[in-house]
């Protein structure tokens, strides 16, 4: 049985920090293609159904005693509807106390018939701590079938990587009188 050094990886684990410690801590949003934004003002809708969904998510975890190592975290949001549009109307980021981290959107953002687009938590920005999460809010004007909405973590530790992911969970649905 090959039993490793407690103080072999630290070399290791110095090195890593050092090299991750030269990129930036900002958060960043895969570009939707230009052809698939359209600017919505959301009063102009006549919102059918909509939904707020809750996912957790986790830029550090613990993997020894009182250590924890860094997580990036991608928010993935799929518009499932082979033939309607939705809106996605609020992103955000809390951090493990519910304080309000960072909005995505300043606008809402349409997105078309089986559109997707990320939101990205860089490994090095801890501000979402442990039990980190997002709220998404989206609307639509006809009935769809709902998003698939998760967050993705990826983590390394010396040459060892993982990854692994957060569903979300709606916590609010909106529906008209007019879709029961």
């Amino acid at each position: 049985m090959l039993k490793l050094c407690h103080f072999g990886w630290l070399p290791m684990i110095l090195t890593l920090i050092l090299l991750l410690g030269c990129t930036s801590l900002t958060a960043e949003k895969t570009p939707i293609p230009p052809d698939k934004i359209e600017t919505i003002q959301v009063e102009d809708l006549d919102i059918a159904v909509g939904q707020t969904i809750y996912v957790p998510a986790y830029s550090e975890i613990y993997y020894a005693s009182n250590r924890t190592i860094n997580l990036a975290v991608t928010l993935s949001v799929h518009n499932t509807d082979l033939n309607h549009s939705i809106v996605l109307t609020s992103v955000r980021y809390y951090d493990t106390q519910g304080q309000l981290v960072r909005e995505f959107l300043s606008q809402p953002e349409q997105l078309g018939p089986l559109v997707a687009t990320n939101f990205f938590i860089e490994e090095l920005d801890t501000s979402g701590g442990l039990g980190a999460n997002f709220i998404v809010e989206w609307v639509a004007e006809q009935p769809v079938y709902e998003p698939v909405v998760e967050a993705v973590m990826i983590g390394t530790i010396s040459s060892l990587s993982f990854s692994f992911v957060s569903p979300g969970r709606v916590i609010t649905q909106t529906e008209s009188s007019a879709v029961q």
